[in-house]
């Protein structure tokens, strides 16, 4: 069977890697590279916190199992670490906090209340803020180093057959004796399948050739799905698990970097500004500096542009109306990689649908009434735009 995947991000790469594995012959297309989309801009937690339908939950769960499975079958160094993850919360926030720890323990998600001793011993060298009032430690969460597991997937998606080729899709079709892909050069590609991964593209995509695939597209200041990502090349961090805290999110990055985020300024960031914001990256700096006690942090700031579906939740399989193109995109990308690329897999090369991906279908979606938002929007950051404004 010859499969051809659009989009070699986290998705992309790892579903050709798991195609190619079952034996599929298998070409993985990218418009400009590997991770050059949102792959190059993720937080990279592993995680199935705070997902309110326990369906979408479970699948998360089993994405971090998954994970742990891979793990031990691609070459080269580790790319996913299994640290454990801190929530530090303040008076405002421990409420929020406190419910979803039960509702965690409910389901049976190993979730625990730690003390600051505790928690500096997990993090490691950094400074738990002195307005936290509780900390919950959630130790089967973690992380992965993105461009290391991107490149050991394709590596190993190479030594199983699969062959990378750059080119942009303009159309995506299928007719009873097999699929095809034309690139924008008038090239055509001929299959017997096609998998669309290509990210925050892929309703575009869809679109123009007919399918129906809801995602926010809304690129605009205060988008939900437009962030922010700090890379904090220097000073070193001895930070060693993904922490929380309610002004910053860190986690370890390659050679000491780290990696933050900070929510609730996210809806200050203007895709559209080659730089970001002096006030947005002056509040990131004093906020690292907070939590780690090194002044002046080198950081290197990147837009992030995620790939939504309309509801939050992930859209995998055929569509209505096709049964030769695959379609698969998702907002827990990191998490999920290594499962939904096995489970695809076993979808396409054995035709048998899997149960865990069924309530995840396009279809949902036919009749229902839906408005270009996700189901969860970012935190409004009303604090700091009140400092903002002088007020």
């Amino acid at each position: 069977m010859k499969i051809i995947v659009v989009g070699a991000g986290i998705i992309g790469a790892s579903v050709a890697r798991a195609l190619a594995v079952a034996g599929a012959d298998v070409v993985l297309l990218d418009q400009r590279g590997p991770g050059s989309g949102t792959t190059a801009t993720t937080f990279a937690w592993t995680n199935a916190n705070r997902k309110a339908d326990p369906g979408y939950q479970r699948l998360n769960i089993a994405g971090m199992e998954e994970h742990e499975k891979l793990a031990g079958e691609l070459a080269g160094a580790p790319s996913y670490f299994r640290s454990g993850g801190l929530q530090c919360a303040d008076a405002g926030t421990e409420p929020s906090l406190t419910a979803n720890v039960e509702l965690l323990r409910s389901r049976g998600y190993p979730a625990q209340w730690v003390d600051r001793d505790e928690a500096r011993r997990i993090a490691g060298d950094v400074l738990i803020p002195e307005a936290t009032t509780a900390i919950a430690y959630f130790p089967s969460e973690g992380y992965v180093l993105p461009e290391r597991f991107l490149a050991a997937v394709l590596g190993d998606a190479r030594r199983h057959g699969a062959t990378l080729t750059i080119g942009q899709v303009v159309a995506v079709g299928e007719r009873p004796q097999g699929a095809s892909v034309t690139l924008a050069d008038g090239t055509v590609l001929r299959a017997d399948r096609i998998v669309v991964a290509a990210g925050r593209w892929t309703a575009g995509l869809a679109a123009r050739n007919g399918f129906d695939i809801p995602m926010v597209t809304d690129v605009q200041r205060g988008s939900a799905i437009v962030g922010l990502l700090g890379f904090v090349r220097s000073p070193a961090s001895g930070l060693r698990c993904v922490l929380h805290t309610p002004g910053l999110n860190l986690r370890p990055a390659a050679e000491g970097a780290t990696v933050v985020q900070a929510l609730d300024l996210n809806p200050f960031v203007d895709p559209a500004d080659s730089e970001v914001d002096g006030d947005i990256a002056a509040a990131i700096a004093a906020r690292f500096t907070a939590v780690t006690g090194h002044p002046s942090p080198d950081i290197e700031f990147r837009v992030a542009i995620r790939s939504m579906p309309a509801d939050g939740h992930t859209i995998a399989g055929y569509p209505p109306g096709s049964s030769r193109i695959y379609f698969l995109v998702t907002h827990s990308g990191i998490t999920l990689a290594p499962i939904l690329a096995r489970l695809t897999a076993a979808e396409i090369v054995t035709g048998t649908g899997q149960d865990a991906l069924t309530p995840f279908r396009a279809s949902r979606f036919a009749g229902v009434p839906r408005s270009d938002s996700p189901a969860v929007k970012p935190p409004p950051g009303e604090a700091f735009a009140q400092r903002r404004n002088g007020s």
